[in-house]
């Protein structure tokens, strides 16, 4: 439930703090006061509505999934929508996007205004069907259970077995070029590094003839070294470092005119043209190590189309036996809801006349195959599809189902918030909405703007919304004061003695 809300600086309201209760909640006050302009702050605190507010605060008693949003939840949670230059969300002083509020919000709070259809697309309907057969027959979970499985299984391995099929029919295309990649790439035979190791011989034999020559000129100086010793012998000279030095450059020399005379058993077209071909492969695949990976891949590919065969005949009889069994299962399912439906228009005509609309009637249709199976709800009143009738009726027709729904209710509902449920109803309809209202406050926090006395009367908080000097207020009434409100909504302004007479019977016919 919302435990408080607290508004700050918006249009005529300077700031409001409201105590909320559970059970049914009764907004009043006369035309102009702000009650729609404070349900749409409250609905704007959980992200719900556009708000030019400094704040608009909830704090409720939800419990809700943290973790999906990044958030830590507690035992009582704050919802705040902050307007300076932009609009800002927060739960629990974390900030979050407009988006993740509404999610958390939407699972909590249903706002009859707008005629949202939610309520009534199929799936709901088929759901509040099987909560209703499972109180019969357990056995419906496990059915429904099942036949998921199996519907999902047989989707996938279907789609499997269409791109099998798909893949089939060009078989032998597919099956060439992934010879002809294969080929082409182990006629190479590629080595990773090979090609480096080949960019450093060519370099090297680009350069081997200077080399060698500068090799020649350089072992000249080795014609001259005694005369250095000689030296080095008549200067008192210690020659060993002469002589270390002279040996290392030896070696040097040697080995360099060893590693480039075994240059010459190389064919320079032979090393040109092996790297032109592991160029090509870097061109066409990226490198040598993405040309052998993609050389598995074809491999696998191969071994994939020779086995095609076997493997789709494998499929299309696992396919076949799923199919068999989602067609017995969604059968049962559907037998089941079948008896059920006739129950479920009974019922939920009941409350219809309560609210004074018309029967409704409806009928399970085939359709195709889904999660739920290949049952479809189709709803009308008293003929009329639901986008055909007027808003006040489509509300009352959602109060029907949802108190049609809160009679297996073990838990708290949630929070359902009405603007104006009662506006141009006739006493006795008014009456049968507070009724149906007040039955469904067993299970749901409602907040209700309401212009009628039935309604108001039934309420188990009443605030009442005024303006004085063009600002708002909001003040919860006691039951003295909520007599002479009653009373002002059955006279106007002017209220008289048999208004307020009428409006204590309520209240002590309904408290």
């Amino acid at each position: 439930m919302i435990e408080r809300f607290y508004l700050k600086d918006y249009l005529s309201f300077k700031e409001v703090n409201l105590p909320l209760s559970n059970g049914l909640i009764v907004f009043t006050g006369p035309s102009g006061s702000g009650k729609s302009i404070l349900m749409s702050s409250i609905l704007s605190s959980f992200g719900l509505e556009n708000s030019e507010a400094a704040v608009c605060e909830a704090t409720t008693s939800w419990s809700f999934n943290g973790e999906e949003f990044g958030l830590e939840c507690e035992d009582i949670n704050i919802f705040k929508h902050i307007r300076k230059e932009k609009s800002r969300y927060f739960i629990n002083n974390q900030s979050v996007s407009k988006k993740a509020m509404r999610e958390v919000a939407s699972k909590n709070l249903k706002h009859l205004s707008l005629k949202d259809f939610s309520d009534f697309e199929n799936e709901n309907l088929i759901d509040m069907i099987d909560e209703r057969i499972y109180n019969k027959n357990k056995s419906i979970l496990e059915i429904k259970k099942q036949y998921k499985k199996e519907y999902i299984e047989h989707k996938k391995l279907f789609s499997e077995l269409q791109e099998l099929e798909l893949e089939e029919r060009k078989i032998i295309e597919l099956k060439d070029f992934a010879n002809f990649e294969i080929q082409k790439i182990q006629k190479i035979s590629p080595v990773i590094g090979e090609d480096e190791d080949l960019l450093r011989i060519k370099k090297e034999l680009s350069k081997k003839e200077k080399v060698l020559e500068s090799l020649e000129s350089a072992n000249t100086l080795f014609d001259s070294e005694h005369y250095v010793y000689i030296a080095l012998e008549a200067l008192d000279i210690e020659s060993s470092f002469f002589n270390d030095t002279m040996n290392e450059l030896r070696a040097t020399l040697e080995n360099a005119q060893e590693k480039f005379s075994a240059l010459d058993e190389i064919d320079i077209e032979e090393v040109l043209n092996r790297l032109e071909e592991l160029n090509e492969l870097k061109r066409r695949y990226g490198s040598i190590e993405e040309s052998l990976v993609y050389l598995e891949e074809k491999k696998k590919e191969l071994a994939k189309y020779e086995n095609i065969e076997i493997t789709k005949d494998d499929l299309a009889k696992r396919v076949s036996q799923l199919s068999q069994n989602i067609e017995i299962l969604a059968q049962v399912l559907s037998d089941l809801r079948l008896k059920e439906v006739s129950l479920f228009e009974k019922d939920l005509n009941k409350y219809l006349r309560e609210l004074y609309l018309r029967d409704a009637t409806i009928r399970l249709n085939t359709m195709p195959y889904t999660e739920i199976g290949k049952d479809g709800i189709n709803l009308e009143i008293n003929g009329t599809q639901l986008q055909k009738i007027s808003t006040g009726e489509f509300n009352r027709l959602r109060l029907a189902v949802l108190a049609l729904k809160s009679e297996k209710m073990l838990s708290n509902g949630g929070v359902l918030m009405l603007d104006e449920i009662d506006a141009n109803l006739s006493g006795e309809e008014s009456m049968s909405v507070a009724k149906v209202l007040r039955q469904l406050a067993k299970h749901f926090q409602i907040l209700v703007i309401s212009h009628q006395p039935q309604l108001t009367s039934m309420g188990s908080q009443h605030f009442l919304i005024h303006k004085e000097n063009d600002e708002s207020f909001v003040k919860e009434l006691s039951k003295g004061q909520r007599i002479d409100e009653i009373a002002r909504i059955i006279s106007g302004a002017n209220i008289t003695n048999e208004a307020k007479l009428f409006a204590k019977e309520l209240l002590e016919a309904n408290g």
